[in-house]
């Protein structure tokens, strides 16, 4: 099974409106997901970057987010926990939250991994990404993603 992840800001390959980048309000996008196995407990998302010039470059580290949520809305806050649990880690900018597409040079793709997961996971606000690999081991259900590219 396969979760569908979209965004009203972009389609699946389009270029992500500016103001969810570095070059204007740098705000997260809408995201709505659906289609996820029944045993759910808790929903992740990893946003990152694999064109970055040294590795891929990790825009958003988010989880715990319930079952009962099927949407993240625009300009989602910075807290490090949110209401019903939602959790965020550091971005690769060192930061708490959603850090937006701002390439170096030429055009980069932005992939948003919705990942469902059946357990609420044990880790605390401001883990890495790796972090939220390792505890996501064995406990994911279905997985989708959106693609978005940017260039400045």
């Amino acid at each position: 099974m396969s979760i569908t992840l979209t965004s009203n800001a972009f389609q699946e390959g389009e270029l992500i409106p500016q103001k969810f980048t570095c070059d204007d309000a740098n705000i997260s996008p809408a995201l709505k997901w659906s289609s996820f196995p029944a045993k759910t407990k808790t929903f992740a998302l990893i946003a990152d970057d694999p064109d970055a010039p040294k590795g891929t470059w990790v825009h958003w580290v988010i989880f715990n987010i319930p079952v009962s949520v099927n949407e993240l809305p625009e300009n989602f806050p910075h807290d490090k926990i949110s209401a019903g649990g939602i959790t965020q880690g550091k971005n690769d900018s060192g930061d708490i939250g959603y850090d937006g597409p701002c390439p170096p040079s030429g055009t980069h793709r932005y992939f948003f991994k919705m990942y469902a997961l059946d357990a609420e996971l044990d880790l605390d606000a401001g883990c890495t990404k790796q972090n939220l690999l390792d505890a996501m081991e064995g406990h994911v259900l279905a997985q989708g993603q959106l693609m978005g590219r940017f260039h400045h």
